[in-house]
């Protein structure tokens, strides 16, 4: 597509679809912790197995990132992309009508799989489609809708999960289902490179590997500390805990589109440094001050605090990720990195429900303890000096 400033309606049209299924598989991470307590008190579950409805969609997520861009070679990219969004809104209806927790967590693996075909491939379409500064204007629009996800999540699922936590998952099917259809008619057929091969080479990056690190202690913790507020606030209604939830969400949805310009001043080590030592404020005060009422000088300063860390490391983690990386392995580069990042979920989520189910002082000491190693490591990145240039 030219880099004009006006774009056609077909370019609106591909750029709302890419941009909703990227917003639906946002959403995802954050419907579940306003329906965590009506799932857990529905099947008789503890919060160590409940936690797997969570950890499930981030577990399909992260095994499939890297091996997904080599299917949308070999099957095409369009193809790829609608196949997963059908089966995502198949998968939503089965999760919505399941009556064991076991088919519910199948059915959040299956949509984890789905998200880790659809939202790499719909960034790789829009670098494809738009060109100059309408690329950049696409690829904001994008991680906007991305960024705002769990927010969106956690309304919707607030509502919805008064009524019964079914809608949750249901919900999802008639949204993908409309996307997919005009997919269908908007989402181009091209050819696709195979991506190169993950080397050894790659993951002895240092820039590379202390971005993934960085994130994984990042989501880890951030997820961790959630699922402990919601066992703790399990007597609130559920849109009482998605209000009570969104300043650890919304403030990353008005700080997201100007990532960049903070890249482009301070540098990525120093914001991932400052993003990680939020990320630690805040968890350290929740450990020494562990009961979330008042709720106004007791929970709301420690959610602010973990989303002041995403809010000034966010763009930059994923920037650092691929700063130091040769442009023909960036293809292989940042589904490592997003990999790291869910995989912070899935190793957090379960070893927090474990200990919660023992004392939930243990849990947040868990929690502290991992973002200690997130700052030190964020720190000693202070010592390497990283591009502030932000690639397109």
């Amino acid at each position: 597509m030219p880099d004009g400033a006006r774009w056609d309606r077909r370019a609106w049209a591909l750029l709302f679809v890419l941009s909703g299924n990227m917003l639906l598989d946002a959403v995802e991470v954050a419907v579940v912790l306003p329906a965590l307590v009506p799932i857990g008190a529905e099947f008789g579950v503890p919060p160590l197995g409940a936690q797997w409805v969570m950890s499930g969609f981030a577990l399909g997520f992260a095994l499939l990132l890297v091996p997904g861009p080599r299917l949308a070679a070999r099957f095409g990219r369009k193809e790829v992309y609608l196949a997963a969004m059908l089966v995502f809104a198949a998968v939503s209806v089965v999760g919505g009508l399941a009556t064991s927790p076991e088919l519910l967590v199948a059915s959040r693996v299956v949509k984890g799989f789905c998200a880790a075909l659809t939202a790499p491939a719909g960034l790789a379409i829009i670098v494809s489609v738009f060109e100059g500064p309408a690329q950049r204007r696409a690829v904001s629009v994008y991680s906007l809708f991305g960024a705002a996800g769990f927010t969106v999540g956690l309304l919707l699922s607030g509502v919805l999960s008064g009524v019964s936590w079914h809608w949750t998952f249901l919900f999802p099917a008639p949204v993908a289902l409309v996307l997919f259809a005009a997919g269908l008619r908007v989402v181009p057929r091209a050819a696709v490179a195979t991506p190169p091969r993950l080397t050894a080479a790659l993951l002895r990056d240092s820039a590379l590997l202390r971005a993934g690190l960085g994130a994984f202690v990042l989501n880890g913790t951030y997820i961790g500390l959630l699922l402990l507020v919601t066992v703790q606030l399990r007597d609130l209604a559920p849109w009482q805990l998605a209000l009570a939830l969104l300043p650890a969400s919304l403030p990353l949805v008005f700080a997201a589109p100007y990532g960049a310009r903070l890249v482009q001043r301070f540098g990525t080590a120093r914001l991932i440094a400052a993003g990680a030592v939020c990320s630690l404020a805040g968890d350290a005060l929740y450990l020494a001050r562990p009961d979330p009422e008042p709720y106004a000088t007791g929970l709301l300063p420690v959610l602010l605090l973990v989303e002041a860390g995403f809010v000034l490391s966010f763009v930059a983690l994923n920037v650092q990720a691929t700063a130091t990386v040769p442009p023909a392995q960036r293809a292989v580069a940042v589904p490592v990195y997003q990999a790291f990042v869910q995989f912070g979920s899935v190793a957090s989520l379960p070893l927090v429900a474990f200990l919660l189910a023992r004392s939930p002082r243990a849990a947040m000491v868990l929690v502290t303890a991992a973002a200690v190693v997130g700052a030190a490591v964020a720190l000693a990145g202070l010592r390497t000096s990283t591009p502030r240039k932000v690639p397109s």
